[in-house]
């Protein structure tokens, strides 16, 4: 039940024209946090980790009840004189307010209605009205789902607040509680001398990209246009369709568009796998741009990425989830909306778990001998049509399969960290730090993105939800936060040779469009730089010495590493490893395995490391039986010596 009599509220009338025109207003920044800690206050609250703080649209909690990271504010005192202020630090239209409940897995708590008052002084308060009564505006009826309440008037003022009037009660247990967004146009020109520094962050790029949401019609629009501007150097294809039947289109990037090269990495970054994580998204779109636009001005770094790179670029992987939360909007489609594909299924437990394979037969196999630890098979029951797989996933997995990928990223959002393999733990616990062989290289691929990308970087950032990740460098192994079995990059990691992190690209998992430029100005070098690690470690062709012919599938064995990679179709391979002398071991079947030193540098290209293997004897004398040929005189001496 909610306190005060429900027949005595009365809600502001929206006309259509006040709601075109205060939508267009964006978000001050609660959520993104551009509103800093310091310009929320509020009448009362029951302890720090329920603070004003805590107040952002969408903020998480903590699991522990009592936890420091709670999910919202909640007021010390139940009556009706309690309130959440918001300092605009400038003169501002406010325009509206979105009101969430608290999150909390242990308490259900959330404001039912509630007034707004705004203040130049955060003196003198002037309330909202409702033509000559004081407005009062209808809030949450259940914790999660954002409730958009637009003013009748916008008013000018620096501070606004919130003041809940009625909410659930739970006989004597409810608290004031919520979590909120403001809209407001800022005024321009209102401090002409610029005193306060925040006024001076930059909000545009100096990229003439085109920042804003695509929906899926738009995002192919745009493909389109890059293709069309860049013919020579991009390809567009589909590597498959959503559950509606909405193409998963990718762009390629490459002086040879169409053509595996001998020798040059295939490289991916891969968006959207929930849809409703949206920046990862729009960085792509952006990246294809620029990368169009750069290489057509002559700039030789991206000149160089394109001429010695294969890139792909799939900016929604889940673009059912994204059309859902696109809909909704920034501000209103909440943690979850479009999370899932149309079927329900959360693509990031949705690949094959092949860490338990091969955590089983560790334990199973008494011969270590023949234990494998790469190109770990499917098991059957995952590839059968009854598997409850998502037809995206099926896609990208054949995608994976059939380019021979180095190295990729899966640009997700909701944190500011750099997760890398394994995402699972061995024994299922809750979390648990659990390296790959290729931990010190994994570390490195994360900080090549972490310690360039401008936010996650800044040593004053606040965290975004319940986690500190600064503690960690903003780089984290994934089962030391939370478990993610059947994940993409343990499953690439396992099954291919590409090895992939995934990048959590903000505490919005929706930004809104204003804030778009400034994203990518956050993330235009981290993307950059983490496609040029592709060129670390070395690289070859194995070749048959007698043929000179490109031997696939041979395996390339790295000394103190517990991790082979394979050769492709023509016989060249790739290997990323950090600067070091390594013995290397390149073998396949029916030839002699050969085993050279190769030098990693520290400069930005790989080391050639050729091998050419001779075939056994017995396997050339097969091939030279069944094309009916005469053996050759060294072949004869060997079998002579053999027998």
């Amino acid at each position: 039940m909610s306190n005060g009599p429900k027949q005595y509220v009365r809600f502001a009338v929206i006309s259509h024209k006040t709601l075109h025109q205060n939508r267009n207003c964006p978000p001050l920044g609660l959520e993104s946090l551009k509103v800093k800690d310091g310009q929320l206050r509020a009448s009362s609250y029951k302890r720090r980790g329920l603070g004003p703080h805590r107040s952002r649209l969408n903020i998480q909690s903590g699991i522990e009840d009592g936890d420091i990271y709670d999910g919202a504010w909640c007021a010390q005192h139940k009556d009706e004189q309690q309130w959440l202020e918001v300092d605009a630090r400038r003169l501002t239209r406010f325009t509206g307010v979105i009101l969430q409940g608290r999150n909390s897995i242990w308490r259900w708590d959330l404001v039912h209605t509630y007034k707004v008052q705004f203040s130049n002084d955060s003196l003198v308060w002037k309330p909202s009205m409702n033509g000559t009564e004081e407005a009062v505006y209808e809030g949450n009826q259940d914790t999660e789902t954002p409730v958009l309440a637009l003013f009748n008037t916008s008013t000018v003022a620096r501070y606004i607040r919130i003041n809940p009037q009625t909410w659930y009660q739970n006989g004597t247990e409810g608290d004031i509680c919520l979590r909120a967004e403001v809209l407001g146009c800022t005024l321009p020109g209102t401090d002409p001398n610029n005193i306060y520094p925040w006024q001076t962050e930059p909000t545009e790029s100096k990229d003439k990209l085109d920042f804003r949401h695509h929906n899926y019609k738009e995002m192919r629009k745009l493909m389109k246009l890059v293709h069309e501007a860049c013919p020579d150097i991009t390809r567009i294809y589909s590597i498959g369709k959503s559950y509606t039947g909405l193409k998963l289109y990718v762009m390629e990037i490459s002086d040879n568009p169409g053509k595996h090269e001998l020798g040059e990495p295939e490289f991916r970054y891969v968006a959207g796998m929930h849809g409703n994580e949206v920046l990862g998204r729009e960085l792509l779109l952006n990246l294809m741009q620029y990368m169009c636009q750069e290489y057509k001005r002559g700039d030789q770094r991206i000149v160089h990425l394109v001429k010695e790179t294969r890139i792909h670029l799939l900016p929604s992987m889940n673009p059912d989830g994204y059309e859902m939360a696109f809909k909704k909007g920034s501000e209103l489609a909440g943690w979850a909306l479009g999370r899932y594909s149309y079927e329900g299924i959360d693509m990031n437990h949705n690949f094959a778990d092949l860490n338990s394979v091969m955590w089983t037969a560790i334990e199973l196999e008494t011969d270590r001998s023949k234990l494998i630890n790469h190109y770990f098979p499917i098991p059957e029951q995952y590839t059968s049509e009854e598997a409850f797989v998502a037809s995206e996933t099926r896609a990208v997995i054949n995608w994976m399969q059939n380019i021979p990928f180095v190295l990729g990223a899966n640009l997700h959002g909701g944190e500011l960290v750099v997760t890398y393999p394994y995402d699972m733990t061995r024994d299922w616990a809750p979390r648990e730090h659990t390296p790959t062989p290729d931990e010190s290289f994994f570390r490195w691929l994360a900080t090549s993105y972490a310690s360039t990308n401008q936010v996650m970087s800044n040593p004053d950032r606040r965290p975004c939800h319940n986690k500190d990740f600064l503690r960690y460098n903003n780089i984290i192994n994934g089962a030391d936060w939370h478990i993610v079995p059947g994940s993409m990059n343990d499953f690439s990691y396992l099954h291919t040779n590409c090895f992939e992190v995934t990048v959590e690209l903000s505490c919005d998992k929706f930004p809104h469009a204003s804030e778009l430029p400034i994203e990518w100005e956050n993330n235009r070098e981290s993307l950059l730089v983490y496609m040029e690690q592709v060129h670390r470690g070395i690289k070859g062709v194995v070749r048959d010495k007698d043929t000179e012919a490109g031997i696939a599938d041979a395996i390339i064995k790295v000394d103190d590493i517990d991790h082979h990679i394979r050769s492709v179709a023509d016989g060249d391979y790739w290997r990323l490893l950090n600067p070091g002398e390594y013995q290397v071991t390149a073998s396949a079947e029916g030839y002699f395995p050969s085993t050279r030193t190769c030098q990693v540098m520290y400069e930005h290209y790989p080391t050639l490391c050729d091998f050419r293997l001779t075939k056994m004897p017995k396997q050339r004398l097969k091939e030279i039986l069944a094309k009916g040929g005469k053996l050759p005189k060294d072949l004869q001496l060997r079998l002579r010596f053999l027998s």
